[in-house]
């Protein structure tokens, strides 16, 4: 598991390389949560996607991404806010070493 670095901004992108994979990751606040965009060699993976704590991002091997990505609330249960991140909020990818078979 990587945690990567995010900052406690409504909007940003966050450019990182994951188990070789050159990927960005944008994440954006609305009113009715926080939302993900990811990129691996400048195509969009998955784009649109609500954070929830502890709910994978990108769930499905077919997408091409290697592997995939948590938010992890470091001091409750509750779903990310731009304000937390970097801080209460973490966001971590799993290599499909830490996934069970079969999941990525």
């Amino acid at each position: 598991m990587v945690i990567i670095p995010l900052q406690a901004v409504p909007n940003q992108a966050v450019g990182v390389t994951l188990d070789g994979q050159v990927s960005q990751i944008s994440l954006y606040q609305k009113s009715t949560g926080l939302f993900i965009d990811v990129y691996v060699d400048n195509v969009l993976v998955i784009g649109g996607v609500i954070c929830q704590n502890i709910n994978r991002i990108v769930r499905s091997l077919y997408l091409g991404f290697s592997g995939d990505l948590i938010f992890i609330d470091n001091q409750g249960d509750t779903d990310p806010y731009y304000t937390g991140l970097g801080t209460r909020y973490s966001l971590a990818y799993l290599s499909p070493a830490d996934l069970l078979p079969g999941q990525g």
